[in-house]
């Protein structure tokens, strides 16, 4: 058993982890992706489910060359996918669960910093939890897309900004993978994940964040 309050950093992904978001943002991935056809709006959802974690730019750059096969796309195309899939996902991220226990979790770890590391996009992130009154616990910021969760671990890490030892709070195979990348502690937590991954090698598993509290 892992001692979580020697952390100094925590940090967090979003979905799946602070807000119950992972099924909004698998149905606007659907619902996005659509007009182009239901098979290719289901093919969509699967390469979602199954690289969790991973941006929304990326995935929609994936759908059009890989999955619709259109090597050339206009910027235009894109940025429409992007704009209806926003669209979708505002609202409900607004509405959306927050983690029980997470104002006890910030309690039971002061002084330690707290970071959001996330595959949302970063300025719809920090209007969300701005809006919610969730970004006061989250000193150390909000991370998110278009960059990638190895480049915002890399620069944090680049300004001194981690203080060792630190913990990665995830539910997919990315956010592991990314956490064991950066050097740091992983933690999974399977309520709301859409994850299949094994997480064996994970230093803690527990359902929720209100499991973690009762670790202290």
């Amino acid at each position: 058993m892992i001692d979580l309050s020697r952390y100094r950093t925590w940090l967090f992904d979003c979905d799946g982890v602070v807000l119950n978001s992972n099924r909004i943002k698998t149905d606007a991935f659907y619902r996005a992706a659509e007009p182009y056809g239901a098979g290719y709006a289901r093919q969509l959802v699967d390469y979602h489910v199954q690289n969790g974690g991973v941006s929304r730019y990326v995935k929609f750059q994936r759908f059009l060359t890989d999955i619709v096969g259109r090597k050339d796309y206009e910027k235009e195309e894109l940025d429409q996918l992007l704009a209806d899939y926003a669209g979708f996902v505002e609202q409900g991220l607004l509405t959306c669960q927050v983690a029980p226990g997470l104002d006890r979790l910030r309690a039971l770890t002061q002084p330690a910093r707290w970071f959001i590391v996330s595959g949302g996009d970063q300025e719809e992130l920090r209007s969300v939890f701005r809006q919610r009154g969730l970004d006061g616990l989250f000193d150390g910021g909000i991370f998110g897309s278009p960059s990638t969760k190895d480049d915002i671990l890399a620069t944090l890490e680049r300004d001194d900004a981690v203080d060792s030892p630190a913990v990665f709070i995830g539910d997919s195979q990315y956010d592991f993978e990314a956490a064991r990348r950066a050097g740091l502690d992983f933690v999974f937590v399977s309520d709301w994940s859409e994850s299949a991954f094994d997480f064996k090698d994970a230093d803690l598993k527990r359902g929720s964040l209100a499991e973690l509290v009762s670790q202290f």
